[in-house]
């Protein structure tokens, strides 16, 4: 009988280890044919492996490998400052572990492929084979480890909530309704009822996952399923406590896109933001400024349109050189029943947005953690507390003063490196014409 130890055997040597080599050493490889070109008495072997490309020469003209194959390699090192990463590998042998039935639709050995996005999008299992493609994600693999990480050291517990659930956490209609078992259920917009949940059995909690919104418009920075990257916590002061969270976690995932991830940003000539600092404004202020410095007349009172973002944006980079700005005391018409009021002025609320680079990226603030206030908040606004019963035993059987906020990932990652469009940092979007693939 065979048993499984959990032992992981050394394999074949990483593109890591290959360009750390001395001349003419031995190396095993494997990895998909990224790219074949052919020079006549030579052939340069791209060789797409997890860390990046590695180039093989191949001399054996009787060699029968074709792009996106997948290879087993061995060969010599040698350094060569033209190669990537300034080695190649000389190949001796080359086994065809599992050959491409045809040929690749699209050229994803071009730096910029220049298809539409909808052609992009379609072929998806191929163009994210194209490097360019790859680092967006690599990067925003970073994003994570940096959220995750910095609030680990800040004493956060990781949390999964559900994504069927029975109530709708943040009003409106956008929702998804589906039937379950019977009952009337939604796909979840927010794991806020769960955060909040959470806050009197760990104080801290965050959580990274999907959440659905049935946005009926089809723009740059929407879509219908995202990642959010949210985090609660407990005893605040105020919601300033979230805002200083937020730009301590925004610390560390530039800290960690710099320290492990300049490959790829080089690959894409990304400049990281400065977050050492990031200004505050309220959100009435910010509009009458505005209008006044870009003679613009305020047409909605209760909210910002996306122009009036970037000229938010616009105006305090000027000012102060932040790419971020924090636009707080949002009115309290439209923000979630659960948002917290201004005591000074119950028109606004003790709420914020993050801009960065011209758009929103972030919605928190402080939440209401008194029962009495929660339900008069519903009953004024029509809603019927009996609805959420589920919820109101959070407050009834005692939480704290508690804040929090939710990012989205994709917006946030397509703003970092200058995507025109949000679904451009999604693997496979979905939105209201994309169900495939």
């Amino acid at each position: 009988m065979k048993t499984i130890t959990g032992e992981i055997k050394k394999g074949e040597h990483t593109r890591s280890d290959v360009l750390a080599m001395q001349e003419g050493a031995c190396a095993h490889v494997h990895g998909i044919v990224h790219t074949l070109r052919d020079l006549g008495d030579v052939r340069f072997m791209l060789l797409r492996m997890p860390q990046g490309v590695l180039q093989c020469v191949l001399t054996d003209r009787e060699a029968d490998v074709r792009e996106a194959d997948a290879v087993k390699v061995e060969g010599c090192v040698r350094r060569d400052g033209r190669a990537p990463g300034g080695a190649e590998l000389h190949v001796q042998s080359v086994q065809v572990l599992a050959r491409a039935a045809g040929a690749l639709p699209v050229p994803i050995g071009k730096n910029r492929m220049n298809l539409s996005l909808s052609s992009d999008l379609s072929l998806r299992f191929v163009t994210l084979r194209n490097l360019r493609k790859r680092a967006v994600f690599k990067i925003q693999e970073g994003v994570v480890r940096g959220f995750r990480q910095a609030l680990l050291e800040e004493g956060f517990t990781e949390i999964h909530s559900p994504k069927i659930v029975a109530q709708n956490a943040e009003g409106g209609a956008n929702l998804f309704r589906m039937e379950y078992f019977g009952r009337r259920a939604y796909l979840a917009q927010s794991p806020q009822f769960y955060k909040q949940a959470m806050v009197p059995v760990y104080e801290r909690v965050f959580e990274v996952g999907p959440v659905f919104r049935a946005e009926k418009h089809n723009t740059p920075r929407h879509l219908n399923e995202y990642t959010s990257l949210d985090f609660e916590m407990g005893f605040i002061d105020g919601f300033e406590d979230v805002m200083q969270m937020e730009a301590a976690v925004l610390q560390r995932i530039i800290q960690v896109l710099e320290s492990d991830y300049a490959p790829q940003l080089d690959l894409l000539g990304v400049k990281l933001p400065q977050v050492s600092s990031i200004p505050a404004v309220r959100f009435d202020e910010a509009k009458q400024r505005v209008s006044e410095r870009y003679h613009r007349p305020i047409r909605d009172p209760f909210d910002l349109e996306p122009e009036e973002e970037q000229l938010i944006s616009r105006l305090f980079e000027e000012e102060s050189g932040s790419e971020f700005v924090f636009v707080t005391h949002y009115p309290s018409r439209k923000r979630p029943f659960y948002a917290a009021d201004d005591p000074q002025d119950p028109r606004y609320t003790l709420s914020f947005d993050l801009l960065f680079r011209g758009m929103e990226v972030t919605t928190g603030g402080q939440r209401i953690h008194d029962y009495r206030e929660q339900v008069d908040k519903m009953k004024r606004r029509g809603m019927n507390p009996e609805d959420f019963a589920g919820y109101l035993t959070l407050h009834r059987c005692g939480t704290c003063p508690h804040g929090g906020l939710g990012m989205g990932l994709e917006r946030f990652t397509a703003r970092l490196l200058g995507l025109d469009n949000v679904r451009m940092a999604c693997l496979f979007p979905r939105d209201q014409q994309r169900l495939d693939p």
